[in-house]
């Protein structure tokens, strides 16, 4: 899946989509960033916004 501009997408939206890649092609957080094209400061923020962090030992955004 090819997004243009992650940073655009509804924040819900872009939760779904960040925990998919990271359960299906991203091993790790920098991984991710680096597929989304997305600094690691924008994705945090753009998700934190609905209380959500990254659990390193599950490799997903959960709720805090």
């Amino acid at each position: 899946m090819e997004i243009n501009h992650p940073e655009r997408l509804e924040a819900a939206i872009l939760l779904g989509i960040v925990n998919e890649k990271l359960r299906l092609e991203c091993p790790d957080r920098q991984a991710l960033y680096y597929e989304m094209d997305m600094s690691a400061d924008q994705l945090d923020r753009k998700l934190d916004t609905l209380g959500y962090h990254y659990d390193a030992a599950s490799n997903q955004y959960k709720p805090v």
